[in-house]
Formats: C-alpha cells, sequence, structure tokens
C-alpha cells in the first residue's frame, strides 16, 4: 500500500509542478489607444516628417481639432489590477496624449506629449440643467417615486 502510494506522489507531484510553472507571473495589463506612443514619437522630427511620415508611423489618429485638420491627436492608456489594498479595482498606470500639429502644407511644425503627471485635474459642476423637453410623464415619476421609497426603506 505504501509503494502505491509513493509511486503516484511522485506523478501527482510532477504533474502539480507543470500545472504550476505554466502560471502567469506578468501582471494583467489592459491597453488602449497607442502602445508605445512616446517612442514613437521619437521617430518623428519637427520640420521633416510629413502627414503621410506620421501615419507610416503610428497610424490614424484618434481625433483631429474641431476647426482646422491639422492637429492630430493620439491617445495610449495603461491599466492594471490593483494590489490586495486596491481590492483588485484598475489602478491608470500611463495615460499620454500626443498632440501633433502640421502647417499649411502638412509639415510637422510642433509635437507634445502630456503624460499622467502634467495633464490637467478638472472639477465638473454636479448641477444639472432642467430640459423641458425632456421631461417625464406622471406616470414615469410616479413610478420613480415608488421605487425611490421601495429601495429607500433598505
Amino acid at each position: 500500500m505504501f509503494f502505491w502510494f509513493k509511486n503516484h506522489f511522485n506523478k501527482l507531484f510532477i504533474v502539480l509542478f507543470i500545472i504550476l510553472t505554466a502560471c502567469q507571473l506578468q501582471e494583467p495589463i489592459k491597453n488602449h489607444g497607442i502602445v508605445f506612443l512616446e517612442n514613437r514619437s521619437n521617430k518623428l522630427i519637427i520640420n521633416k516628417s510629413n502627414k503621410n511620415d506620421v501615419i507610416k508611423v503610428i497610424g490614424q489618429p484618434h481625433s483631429k481639432s474641431i476647426n482646422d485638420y491639422d492637429i492630430w491627436i493620439y491617445v495610449e492608456r495603461t491599466l492594471s489590477k490593483g494590489k490586495y489594498h486596491k481590492l483588485g479595482k484598475h489602478v491608470l498606470k500611463k495615460n499620454n496624449t500626443l498632440v501633433l500639429e502640421f502647417d499649411k502644407f502638412g509639415i510637422l511644425k510642433s509635437k507634445k506629449i502630456y503624460d499622467i503627471n502634467n495633464t490637467n485635474k478638472i472639477a465638473f459642476s454636479k448641477n444639472e440643467t432642467k430640459n423641458e423637453l425632456s421631461k417625464r410623464s406622471f406616470v414615469e415619476t410616479f413610478l420613480q417615486s415608488i421605487k425611490q421609497k421601495m429601495y429607500g426603506m433598505r
């Protein structure tokens, strides 16, 4: 009986070892936008690169300016899972924005990179604008008030 357990213990140990070594040791990362945006922007030369070079190196822009199409904006965002004290919530690792400005001939005039440290923190107002067009009907407001009373008792 002991001999049978000893042989199977070795096999079980080998299988467990293979399973555990296949575990991923890297942190889970979610990317949004252009990966390695700062490295790619270093390949662009001011007063030498044109719009075609930018499309070749980085790709199509995420957005263009509203007034004129000579300002292109690229975004890179990287999220990772938090540690135990963050309870697995997403933590922002990178938040880079590249703004390229072209002249009227399509030559790169300026480039600016905004990272997570030099972006502006904007506080939004909590005031709401009342809109008469989207006013709820009597039935909707009545059901909403019942719902609030029902869930407010919890």
